[in-house]
């Protein structure tokens, strides 16, 4: 399964720099030199329909980074064989990924990465079973699990230990002890 763990937002400069906007807990890991990125192009952020994604050639299939820095809460990412402003806008809106086989487990017990909490079965303390967790929002506050309800509709749990008191991965769940009306919203 690929992870994203960046996009490209735009050319910076002119010698082939882009601004990557940061997925990742581990930038300085997954942007340092040397490190090497899966790319999917997409359109760009803004964009109208009516504007292409970059086709496959113009976007090689692996990047690897050749310098990174921070900038206002991003990074400026140098790539190897991205030479020019006009190579770097090429990249725009791609996203920049890695194969989750090649991320370590996380040292923290209580600490789960995203793909792993995507298709866990969510049931009640009861049992009862309240949905499907289909994505995870970062939220400011707080993680919440997106839970697709039997029904069809979208509860956002609050990835806490008082609602989400249990994970259990190796049995395909997690243990929600929602508030009254919490999944009714």
């Amino acid at each position: 399964m690929l992870l994203t763990v960046g996009r490209v937002v735009r050319p910076h400069g002119i010698h082939g720099e882009v601004l990557v906007e940061v997925h990742t807990d581990e930038p300085e890991q997954r942007f340092a030199a040397g490190a090497e990125l899966i790319t999917e192009a997409r359109r760009p952020a803004g964009a109208g329909p009516d504007q292409a994604v970059p086709p496959r050639g113009a976007v090689p299939p692996r990047l690897t980074v050749a310098a990174s820095r921070p900038h206002l809460g991003r990074l400026i990412v140098r790539f190897d064989g991205v030479e020019d402003r006009n190579a770097a806008e090429a990249l725009r809106g791609v996203l920049l990924q890695v194969d989750s086989a090649t991320v370590p487990p996380p040292e923290d017990p209580d600490e789960y990465r995203d793909h792993e909490l995507v298709g866990l079965s969510a049931v009640s303390t009861e049992g009862e079973r309240l949905g499907e967790v289909v994505d995870i929002d970062h939220a400011p506050a707080s993680d919440l699990l997106v839970v697709r309800r039997p029904d069809g509709r979208t509860a956002l749990v609050p990835f806490v230990a008082a609602i989400v008191p249990e994970v259990d991965l190796a049995g395909g769940r997690v243990v929600v002890d929602p508030p009254p009306g919490l999944l009714d919203l």
